[in-house]
């Protein structure tokens, strides 16, 4: 198991080069992917398995400790992000698709590689955990009604059948992998160190289908897609913070709200934007991918240069978590 725990560190280390370079490959040749656009739902009901499988109830303590906290950032979560989404895709003068596809990414939970990113700022890990599992099982009522209230009379599929594709995307795999844990701990312990190259895997195949299915608009209006998704995850960083501190958070705390809202699970807004709207709507979903990963690596690594208060290190500060909340055997 040490040659999968080397292999899951190198990939998880390099994900967003690895998903860039596959994103090229399908950039250059898309007729190699062809049909591959019909497979994104599964593979990420394969990532949500692999998330389900990393929970444990003890991650939702954190509400009846703290539920103040958990209630800001999932609220700022489902209110800063969808916003922003609509405000920037407006204001660039987005088509219609690609207006479609910020909203979807905006209305989405909490990525999940975003637990690995506070943990290396020395935030709020515990906050972390809970914000993104929570936001994930409140996601097929919120995303749906949040994208119908956006995207209005336009919105071309209904918030049931959207309700529905969540329901079978996310909840269903997250809870059977949450069970699987409760009733077969020792094999999921034993399978545990491969779930990060599996979701990694995964994510490369979303990002290949979605960017080969949309290759002629990406290169038609590829930089302003990368300026809108760039200004969509570094505006949710700032914000995600701002509320923090308007609000009297802790700094580990800020640190947490500002990653949980800037990272979103991009794979649930390609697979959706897939299957009910075209290639072409994923294209923000497929570069938040990569994009947010690179930004979130750059906030780490500041803030974990940055020491935070001793007084604010405990408490409501660092709290410590098993190794398996950070090692990359999150989806990302």
């Amino acid at each position: 198991m040490n040659t999968v725990r080397q292999v899951s560190a190198f990939v998880g280390r390099w994900f967003a080069l690895i998903v860039l370079v596959a994103g090229a490959i399908a950039l250059a040749t898309p007729s190699t992917f062809d049909g591959w656009a019909a497979q994104v739902p599964l593979l990420l009901q394969i990532i949500m398995l692999g998330m389900g499988m990393t929970l444990r109830p003890a991650d939702f303590a954190i509400i009846g400790r703290r539920p103040w906290a958990l209630l800001l950032g999932v609220a700022t979560q489902f209110t800063v992000m969808p916003l922003l989404g609509w405000g920037i895709a407006n204001a660039l003068s987005l088509s219609a698709v690609l207006t479609a596809g910020m909203i979807l990414v905006g209305c989405a939970p909490g990525g999940t590689a975003s637990n690995v990113m506070v943990f290396l700022a020395r935030g709020d890990t515990a906050l972390s955990v809970a914000m993104t599992s929570v936001s994930t099982l409140l996601a097929p009522v919120l995303t749906p009604l949040l994208v119908l209230f956006l995207i209005g009379e336009d919105l071309p599929v209904s918030a049931g059948d959207l309700f529905v594709s969540i329901v079978e995307i996310v909840l269903v795999p997250v809870l059977l992998g949450l069970v699987l844990r409760l009733l077969l701990p020792r094999l999921i312990e034993k399978v545990i160190d491969v779930l990060p190259l599996i979701s990694v895997a995964g994510i490369t195949g979303v990002v290949l289908a979605v960017v080969a299915g949309s290759a002629d608009t990406l290169l038609s209006v590829g930089l302003l897609v990368v300026l809108a998704v760039v200004l969509h995850n570094v505006a949710g960083l700032a914000l995600g913070y701002a509320v923090g501190r308007v609000c009297g958070m802790p700094i580990s705390s800020r640190r947490a709200i500002s990653i949980e809202v800037g990272m979103q699970n991009s794979g649930l807004a390609a697979a959706l934007a897939t299957v009910h709207f075209s290639p072409a709507a994923a294209l923000p979903a497929a570069i938040f991918s990569v994009w947010h990963n690179v930004s979130g690596s750059i906030l780490a690594s500041y803030w974990s240069r940055r020491p935070i208060e001793a007084a604010d290190a405990t408490g409501d500060g660092v709290v410590d978590l098993p190794d398996e909340h950070f090692d990359g055997t999150r989806p990302k």
